[in-house]
């Protein structure tokens, strides 16, 4: 059985730094692209960072920056350290594993979320 378990959100002040981390299990880690999305209050879900399986990173311009993606292969942990968090970062934040096989992608898998709030 996949899972994502996130961890690490909370309640920053703004100009405050968190750093999220999302621990899979039941895949194969290193087959994964992984990403962060974030859904804001009465908003859509939308893609903050990813990475590739060989390390390549790609940032929203709304990060760019200030947030940083990075994986852990060894530990099966991808993470989103956020520096300089403003009131508009408040969301949940979900990791997303992007499974390849033979080069093509075959499945996607989310985990539950974790909430990040930014007071002003």
């Amino acid at each position: 059985q996949v899972q994502l378990v996130e961890s690490g959100g909370g309640l920053v002040q703004a100009g405050g730094s968190l750093r999220v981390s999302c621990a899979a299990s039941g895949i194969t880690f290193s087959n994964c692209d992984m990403g962060w999305y974030r859904q804001p209050p009465g908003k859509q879900r939308e893609l903050v960072a990813s990475i590739t399986r060989g390390g390549s990173t790609n940032y929203a311009d709304f990060v760019k920056g200030r947030f940083t993606i990075s994986r852990d292969n060894a530990k099966n942990t991808v993470y989103l350290q956020m520096d300089s968090l403003n009131p508009e970062d408040t969301a949940v934040y979900y990791c997303n594993a992007n499974l390849f096989l033979f080069g093509r992608a075959v499945k996607t898998y989310w985990g539950q979320g974790t909430q990040v709030t930014v007071s002003s």
